[in-house]
């Protein structure tokens, strides 16, 4: 394969349409941005489309799991992925909205809102996803205020607290299991039963500072300049109530961005796109990597690894698979 040279590779002129990309990545989080560093170092000429540079690390206060950084700032870690990648002169088309993804056998046309097109040989779908919110007031004000939506991540900050977790699903037993061992007290609150695998259950029975309250809704978040607890509506008494707490885990699942290229790879029922191990996915030519894909633990670093393995795969895929582009 042969890789072009771009003279402003940070600029939105080094996607000029005539250019045959040998892998344009479709997301700025972490797995978008290791892919670009490891297909760049591969030779493969690489950009990036990204609506939101950073991902969700702009929106995550401290990280405290990423090898190498005992305590480091959302922000300041996504900076950090940026400047390497930036440093290796990969072009990226900042704040641009991606429309369709149109099969061009070998390669793939891909539609700006602008109406730009862009031509490529593969493509990687790193689009991520987001949490499910319960959207109620004082939720978006507190969050990263006592708000979370990782345990994994934010488990730690709350050590010898009273934590809330709302959900009943497995996500939300397993929070539950991960905060046991930090949290003083743990309320589960959830607007029905729970629908977690008995095995699950099995093991909550057996955490003695466990308070469950099902049939209960969540009203509003409350605080000053932390969340300080719960205002909650219980369906079957038709009462409200306020619980005292320092944070509050929304564990009801996260809803991956595939919405755009759901027509043409394989979904789960979840809509995460699947891939195989290589990353894959159900259309040759185009892989997945992060969040958007059916790895169940989204986690900052996993996502990372996975864009890493992609790459690897891409070139892979054109020095052994891809059969050259059609005139």
């Amino acid at each position: 394969m042969f890789a072009f040279t771009l003279e402003k590779p940070t600029s939105t002129e080094a996607f000029k349409e005539g250019l045959l990309w040998d892998l344009i990545i479709i997301g700025g989080g972490p797995a978008g941005l290791n892919a670009a560093l490891y297909a760049k170092r591969k030779g493969l000429s690489v950009g990036i489309l990204s609506k939101d540079l950073g991902g969700q690390l702009h929106n995550t206060s401290f990280v405290d799991n990423y090898l190498g950084f005992t305590m480091i700032e959302g922000k300041n870690l996504s900076d950090a992925f940026i400047n390497h990648v930036t440093a290796l002169e990969v072009p990226i088309y900042k704040d641009v909205d991606v429309m369709a993804i149109e099969p061009k056998n070998p390669n793939f046309e891909i539609h700006l809102a602008n109406g730009q097109k862009i031509l490529a040989k593969t493509v990687l779908l790193a689009t991520g996803g987001s949490p499910k919110k319960l959207d109620i007031p004082g939720e978006k004000i507190y969050s990263n205020r006592g708000v979370s939506y990782c345990t994994t991540c934010d488990a730690p900050f709350f050590k010898d607290k009273h934590v809330v977790v709302a959900g009943g699903g497995n996500s939300a037993a397993e929070a539950v299991l991960d905060l046991s061992a930090w949290a003083k007290k743990i309320t589960v609150v959830h607007r029905s039963q729970w629908r977690a695998d008995a095995i699950l259950l099995e093991k909550l029975a057996a955490i003695p500072h466990l308070d469950v309250r099902l049939e209960t809704r969540i009203l509003e978040v409350i605080g000053d300049d932390k969340m300080t607890g719960l205002m909650t509506y219980n369906n079957q008494t038709k009462h409200q109530e306020m619980i005292e707490a320092d944070g509050l885990f929304v564990e009801i699942g996260t809803t991956p961005k595939s919405h755009l290229f759901q027509h043409l790879v394989r979904l789960n029922d979840r809509y995460e796109v699947m891939v195989d191990p290589n990353q894959m996915t159900s259309y040759p030519g185009l892989f997945a990597a992060g969040d958007v894909t059916d790895q169940p633990y989204k986690q900052i670093i996993i996502s990372a690894a996975e864009g890493a393995k992609a790459a690897l795969s891409i070139s892979h895929y054109l020095n052994h698979t891809y059969k050259g582009a059609l005139s």
